[in-house]
């Protein structure tokens, strides 16, 4: 049977379905051939799995909701690379999940923060950021250097990112606590920004 536009636009029912059908199709031809494009699957040069101090701290980092305000993807556009560096590409986000892409900056864009400031610096802003910024909008984040790691939670973590692909050794994850031991939620997210983005060398 066949159906003319105005049949199929006077059936609302099919529209959607016409409408399902050639999103998906559109949509699986997009992305199925990125998983076989190696530059979207294989690491770039000098990148590893994120240690188990920086992978608490991502997750302090995706907790707080920090990627509400603040970007990891610099777009290969001028006025961009000039401020933060350079632009993003894929196989620096191979160990990350989920990704934390975006385009809202409330806050400056963060993919090329690590080794940027000190360590000193990034305590004292997360402590309270109009110490460094006074005109800064960022919420202060003082209970973060009053929480210690839970050492244990983290094999569970690790264990799940091994099953998922992602290359830690048994050895690797049955010493991941002690890394962990003695450290705080601060320590951990200030690890994990100072390793952000330093695999591309920054242009700036």
């Amino acid at each position: 049977m066949k159906f003319t536009h105005d049949q199929i636009e006077r059936k609302p029912l099919l529209l959607i379905l016409l409408v399902i059908l050639v999103v998906s199709i559109g949509g699986l031809v997009e992305i199925i051939p990125l998983f076989f494009q190696k530059s979207t699957t294989e690491p770039v040069a000098g990148l590893t799995p994120y240690s188990p101090l920086r992978l608490a701290g991502r997750d302090v980092y995706v907790r707080e909701g920090c990627y509400n305000c603040h970007s990891q993807m610099i777009r290969p556009f001028r006025a961009e690379t000039e401020r933060y560096g350079h632009y993003s590409v894929a196989g620096e986000f191979v160990y990350d999940r989920p990704f934390q892409w975006g385009s809202k900056r409330t806050g400056p864009d963060l993919a090329r923060v690590g080794g940027r400031y000190s360590d000193d610096w990034h305590r004292a802003h997360l402590n309270n950021p109009r110490d460094l910024v006074p005109e800064s909008n960022m919420p202060a984040y003082p209970w973060l250097a009053k929480t210690n790691l839970d050492p244990e939670r983290i094999v569970l973590h690790l264990k799940a990112l091994k099953r998922l692909g992602d290359p830690y050794s048994d050895e690797q994850i049955a010493n991941a606590p002690k890394e962990l031991a003695g450290k705080t939620e601060l320590d951990a997210l200030v690890a994990y920004l100072q390793g952000m983005g330093i695999q591309i060398k920054s242009r700036r």
